[in-house]
């Protein structure tokens, strides 16, 4: 094998360390340790320790407030506890693990206490490669917010770097840089030398860990392309060429202490992760095991009762409206409150409803690509003005020129030296006053903007969406979509679903959140669009279902829709819970019907409006009111939780948790297995939204168990940098995650309740099983313990089976026997 090739393959193999990390603008949810998902959780989370220095579990303290609070019930906590060999009583373990989590911080006082030196004598020459590389990275990973880009950046990070920094100071012999390879292939070779091959993995894998944040928006523009990858390229060997030639002018180890591998096989040491009983299991993950126990059967329980009471429920009148979700958990709080309004029915569907598209609004520069990260984009949607609206059309453009000109002006006379004193002594007056009103009273300037915008005409009023496929648009992806395409996303959308049955109207509503001053704002956006608002996919679904051709086509594969149904967009505003209806597309004939159900939602609005202020320990006396203040309020740390809770992912029919309050903690997938007998369509959501929803959870996780190594800790002293990521403080790594504030109260204590995902799912277990025999990929995450899946059969008696291991099932009641493949039973035909 050539060292070009035993390099790259030892790269390669050393990625897997670090998990990809999304720009601020399109922050997605993943785990942080998704490169280990193919181990053990307990695994994982040691390999995250060795490498991150992360805890990953949640502390002694943690635990006894679940307990205590009956979140983690004592029978089965005993249980667990037991077959995992630990034999002491559940107090005794809690004093060992807070005191295993003593001693840990003992230490970590003392390190400190011993280098109780000035700062200089601190800093590793570690720290000081980290503190220029980071400069540079900062510089040339910059999205458009830089006033003087780095130069040279077409031509690639490693050659960038090569050209320019001969001129950093702070680098020792910085003219030796010049004299680097071409090739950083040829930079690495050089730096490896005097090294095995044997090593090279674990070099690299110490190199990339270092600095997580930074490799993992590497790993992400290399793997995801995108504009800014085009028009300036990076990689992970031009990456590691540079650190390793850092490393080796400051004088900092090139290998670690002990160059381990990727199979390393490293042993759990935080506090309350010891392995001391007789299985493999440890301490801290049997109490884990324990609350989502607790948390699972209590969900299960419910399902398995409503599966029953199905079968005697009678049928019920056509709904005045049929609303489709997001299946994010905070759609479950809105969908209770809008069934409680009236004769509505709700659905829930990936946000992004089965468009896989790159969105380009009008008058903007670049396109989004609005779906799932694990789906790549295979459409170009554009906004373009459509016929008969000029007015509109030149009263959108007028203000939005007149505003962009005014930002371009003030952005010129606030950054030039020669208007920069002069500017701030004429202006420091208004700008005072217009800072303390944004402070003082943000409610009332979020009315003032918002009064504003109703009297510019929104883009939507007079722009269409390019959904025919135009051949003679040239671009990387192809501009609309074949009917043939516009027919598949519209009877997958309802396949999935399993409807069989139309409203008068029916209203597909993606979600966006409200929120200023907030580098996090995407987080709170639609995860299934990337972190973007999904107003826009919902409108494109509704168009195609409008679409009189795309009906007669969707008819002959028998799914009949009728003459009276109209399909309507809305975006759903996931911090005041206001709905907004693209009605746009609304004949005469609906609008009474359009108008009682706009009322209706202002009302569930109400409602949901109260639940979440109460959660956020908001002024109760006015929750619309305050719901708005944190949507406008610029010194707001916590908008919203968005998905802080999330703990299940129920797919099955609405009637199944319709009549259930589940807090707005779990995942709500629409599925009936009777309109699918070949399992197309749970393979569908369980390869897809199953996946990402085990994202979202392992990100909550693990941002709560460790805000500061898997999160980003507090907001407070968040620096945002070149719109791709924020620092701690003036400099350093780029943080993964989530901050404090989205996980855990004003009290400290974490309201998100770290659980991986329980995964509830109403169908036939043999079913169930063929899928996953299917999708090694998905019994992977199963068998290593990062999601559980408990089944409620339908076809034997509405009896919950819980996933063990290698497509192996255990009933849960006592007289259940285990399920395996070979013994699954077919399931009856679909009318039976």
């Amino acid at each position: 094998m050539s060292t070009e090739t035993a390099i790259r393959d030892s790269i390669e193999q050393a990625e897997s360390a670090v998990g990809r990390v999304w720009p601020l603008h399109s922050f997605v949810t993943a785990n942080p340790l998704a490169g280990f998902e193919d181990r053990p959780f307990h695994e994982a989370v040691a390999q995250g320790e060795r490498l991150f220095g992360g805890d990953g579990y949640p502390s002694a303290a943690v635990f006894r407030r679940a307990w205590e609070r009956g979140r983690i019930d004592t029978e089965v906590l005993s249980e667990e506890l037991e077959r995992n060999g630990y034999d002491a009583d559940p107090e005794t373990l809690l004093d060992r693990m807070a005191s295993a989590e003593s001693d840990d911080g003992d230490t970590s006082v003392e390190a400190a206490a011993d280098n109780d030196a000035d700062d200089e004598s601190e800093t590793t020459p570690s720290d000081r490669v980290d503190g220029v590389l980071t400069k540079w990275l900062a510089a040339f990973l910059d999205q458009g917010r830089a006033e003087w880009p780095m130069a040279d950046r077409s031509e690639g990070f490693y050659r960038a770097f090569r050209s320019v920094a001969r001129y950093d100071g702070e680098i020792p012999d910085s003219a030796a840089i010049a004299d680097l390879p071409e090739d950083p292939i040829d930079a690495l070779a050089d730096r490896l030398d005097g090294h095995s091959r044997d090593e090279w993995v674990g070099i690299f894998e110490h190199h990339l860990s270092a600095l997580p944040g930074w490799t993992g928006l590497i790993r992400q523009r290399v793997e995801d392309g995108g504009p800014w990858q085009s028009a300036h390229p990076i990689s992970l060997p031009g990456y590691l060429a540079v650190r390793l030639t850092l490393a080796d002018a400051f004088g900092a180890p090139i290998a670690p202490e002990a160059a381990v591998g990727e199979t390393a096989d490293v042993p759990v040491t935080s506090a309350g992760a010891e392995v001391d009983g007789d299985g493999d299991v440890p301490l801290a993950e049997a109490w884990l095991n324990a609350w989502e126990a607790t948390y699972r059967g209590e969900l299960v329980d419910a399902v398995a009762e409503e599966s029953a009471a199905r079968e005697e429920a009678e049928e019920e009148d056509r709904p005045d409206a049929q609303l489709v979700f997001c299946i994010d958990t905070r759609s479950e709080v809105v969908r209770r409150h809008i069934e409680s309004t009236g004769d509505y029915e709700t659905h829930g569907y990936a946000g992004f409803f089965g468009v896989p598209m790159r969105y380009e609004g009008y008058g903007s520069d670049v396109g989004t690509d609005a779906c799932p990260p694990i789906v790549d984009a295979a459409h170009r949607i554009e906004e373009r003005p459509t016929d008969g609206h000029d007015h509109r059309h030149a009263s959108h453009d007028r203000w939005t020129d007149a505003v962009e000109a005014g930002e371009t002006l003030l952005h010129s006379l606030k950054s030039n030296a020669a208007t920069a004193f002069s500017f701030v002594e004429t202006s420091g007056s208004g700008y005072g006053a217009a800072l303390a009103a944004r402070t003082l009273l943000p409610g009332r300037v979020r009315d003032l903007l918002s009064a504003v915008d109703e009297r510019v005409p929104n883009a939507r009023e007079f722009c269409g969406q390019t959904l025919e496929r135009d051949e003679d648009a040239g671009d990387d992806l192809p501009l609309g979509m074949t009917f043939e395409e516009r027919v598949e996303y519209a009877a997958t959308a309802f396949e999935l679903m399993g409807w069989d049955e139309f409203a008068r109207v029916v209203v597909f509503a993606g979600h966006a959140s409200e929120t200023s001053n907030n580098p996090f704002g995407s987080s709170l956006d639609c995860g299934a669009c990337a972190g973007n608002p999904g107003g826009p996919n919902a409108r494109v679904l509704a168009s195609i279902c409008n679409d009189d051709a795309v009906r007669a086509a969707l008819a002959s594969r028998g799914i009949e829709i009728p003459d009276d149904t109209v399909f309507v967009a809305a975006e759903h505003n996931t911090t005041t819970d206001e709905v907004s209806l693209y009605d746009d597309a609304v004949p005469a004939s609906h609008e009474a019907d359009v108008e009682r159900l706009r009322a209706d939602l202002a009302t569930a609005a109400e409602g949901a409006a109260a639940e979440r202020a109460e959660s956020l320990s908001a002024d109760p006396s006015n929750p619309e009111r305050e719901t708005e203040r944190r949507a406008g309020d610029w010194a707001e740390t916590r908008p919203e939780w968005g998905l802080a809770g999330n703990a299940g992912f129920v797919v099955g029919p609405r009637d199944l948790t319709a009549d259930l309050d589940l807090n707005g903690r779990a995942f709500l997938h629409s599925y009936d297995w009777r309109a699918d007998p070949d399992g197309d369509a749970l393979e569908g959501i369980l390869t897809g939204p199953m996946v990402v929803t085990q994202w979202i959870s392992a990100q909550y996780y693990f941002a709560t168990v460790d805000t500061a190594v898997y999160g980003s800790g507090s907001k407070v002293t968040h620096n945002p940098v070149g719109n791709v990521g924020v620092f701690q403080g003036n400099g350093g790594d780029l943080m993964r995650g989530l901050p404090l504030q989205s996980v855990t109260g004003t009290d400290g204590e974490p309201h998100h309740q770290p659980l991986r995902l329980s995964t509830v799912i109403h169908a036939p277990v043999d079913r169930v099983t063929d899928v996953l025999a299917e999708h090694p990929e998905l019994t992977t995450l199963l068998d290593n313990d990062w999601l559980s899946l408990t089944v409620v059969d339908p076809t034997r008696g509405h009896e919950p089976f819980h996933y063990e291991e290698e497509l192996s099932w255990t009933g849960l009641e006592a007289e259940a026997e285990p399920v395996s493949p070979e013994r699954a039973v077919a399931p009856p035909a679909a009318d039976d």
